[in-house]
């Protein structure tokens, strides 16, 4: 049928649904306990406020129930590519997945804390870093008291591994 012969009005909103956080396609999808809660969390708010889309007109319920499904869609997805890492398993001496660590800038001296999370979970507001960062990434095997040079734009910053901790 040319579209010629068809309606503006008939013409379905197709919703734009911003994607998750980046996983690159073949890496394992690692979260911690806390962050899978949290994707199920998010998937149970969805269905919910599914159940109780209401709205003035036909059209914009079906438009806002094409948004929460493609959401569902990639929640979903995400979801049955996981795989949980259990904190209690990790060894305690060197950083691995989900491991709190306080490191320690040589030459400012500020100290940070930073836990190492799957990528859906990762907050810097929060401390917690993705373990694609490239912090995260150089910081994996090492061992308190270890230290590392972080390559930064304007100058490389020596950091020192105060603590580790699993959760």
């Amino acid at each position: 049928m040319s579209r010629g012969f068809v309606k503006e009005d008939d013409q379905e909103e197709v919703p734009i649904v911003p994607q998750r956080a980046f996983l690159p396609e073949g890496v394992t999808n690692f979260v911690t306990r806390t962050g899978m809660d949290q994707l199920l969390a998010e998937k149970q708010m969805l269905i919910d406020e599914k159940e109780n889309l209401s709205s003035t007109s036909e059209n914009e319920k079906r438009i806002a129930l094409n948004y929460i499904n493609a959401k569902l869609q990639l929640l979903n997805r995400r979801i049955a590519e996981a795989r949980v890492v259990d904190l209690k398993e990790q060894p305690l001496n060197e950083v691995t997945f989900g491991a709190t660590v306080t490191l320690k800038n040589k030459s400012s001296g500020i100290v940070q804390v930073f836990q190492i999370v799957g990528v859906d979970e990762a907050d810097i507001a929060k401390g917690k870093i993705s373990f694609l960062s490239p912090l995260a990434k150089t910081l994996i095997n090492k061992k308190v008291g270890d230290r590392f040079t972080l390559k930064r734009d304007r100058e490389d910053v020596l950091y020192e591994i105060m603590n580790v901790a699993c959760k």
